[in-house]
């Protein structure tokens, strides 16, 4: 299925710009196959990501040549904020390349801020259903207590999985309390450059049940590098086992995560793409 979002002025004035919009688990990006990086992305991701206005996505992804990787990411969320890391648009960016023939190998490197990440393909009829990807080694920190500007104190653990995440364990995750949180810590001075926060609780054997407030996009269905640092804080609190496959039950769905013993996070998920158009820019 095809879309195309009109031209803003005369239609002299915007040249058109191919894209597909795939998803995880309800986390979507429009992608965009280029030969060189673009001159303003974060100003078109704004632009394109309005759901009024624009396309509708929680952000852009760029897929571009690289010299050390098989592809370079880069993503920009909503805001026009870059992500150094995304686990739902990584596995989407196997998903758009294998699909539309860019690649024909299943296992392949991709380079980003974050590092070069690895990727599985897991294929059915010709196109990628869903996707492993090599999420690299998380740095959890210690839990600390910090007081929000309401009076609240709030126990959390930071995880690094190339992006910063703040991960609360609570039994209950209503919609006021995730986004009451996430919008508190964006702006606490022990994040200045704002974070992704997770609330967590162990609802079964090698199960999570996640929420997510994204850094630059607000309350999403599926962070895949959340699930991967709602794992890593389970098990450095002893609440899940390294080596074993995770379970991680978000609004969008379901990931799996297995954390090594060495702290390397593996993200398995699906990938599905919902329609491909042509925005004029």
């Amino acid at each position: 299925m095809g879309v195309t979002a009109a031209p803003a002025g005369r239609p002299g004035d915007a040249a058109p710009l191919t894209f597909a919009k795939l998803h995880g688990l309800g986390n979507s990006y429009l992608f965009v196959y280029a030969d060189r990086d673009p001159a303003d992305p974060a100003a078109l991701s704004v632009r394109l990501s309005d759901p009024r206005r624009g396309v509708g996505a929680d952000g852009m992804i760029w897929i571009l040549p690289s010299a050390v990787a098989d592809f370079r990411m880069r993503v920009f969320n909503a805001d026009g904020s870059e992500a150094a890391m995304c686990g739902n648009g990584i596995r989407c960016l196997g998903k758009y390349v294998y699909d539309r023939g860019r690649t024909a190998r299943t296992e392949l490197t991709v380079e980003t801020p974050a590092g070069i990440r690895r990727l599985w393909l897991h294929t059915a009829g010709g196109r990628v259903v869903s996707v492993t990807a090599d999420m690299g080694r998380a740095a959890v920190c210690a839990a600390q207590t910090l007081t929000l500007p309401d009076g609240e104190t709030i126990t959390l653990r930071r995880v690094s999985v190339g992006n910063p995440h703040a991960v609360l364990f609570r039994a209950s995750m209503p919609d006021a309390a995730l986004l009451r949180l996430g919008t508190a810590l964006q702006t606490h001075p022990a994040f200045p450059g704002g974070v992704n926060v997770e609330l967590v609780h162990l609802s079964a054997p090698a199960t999570l049940r996640m929420r997510v407030f994204e850094r630059g996009s607000g309350v999403t269905s599926a962070c895949g590098t959340g699930a991967c640092a709602a794992v890593a804080a389970a098990v450095a609190d002893g609440v899940c086992a390294s080596g074993a496959d995770i379970t991680v039950r978000l609004d969008g769905g379901e990931l799996t995560v297995r954390a090594e013993p060495d702290g390397t996070l593996f993200l398995t998920g699906a990938a599905e793409e919902i329609c491909e158009g042509t925005a004029w820019v």
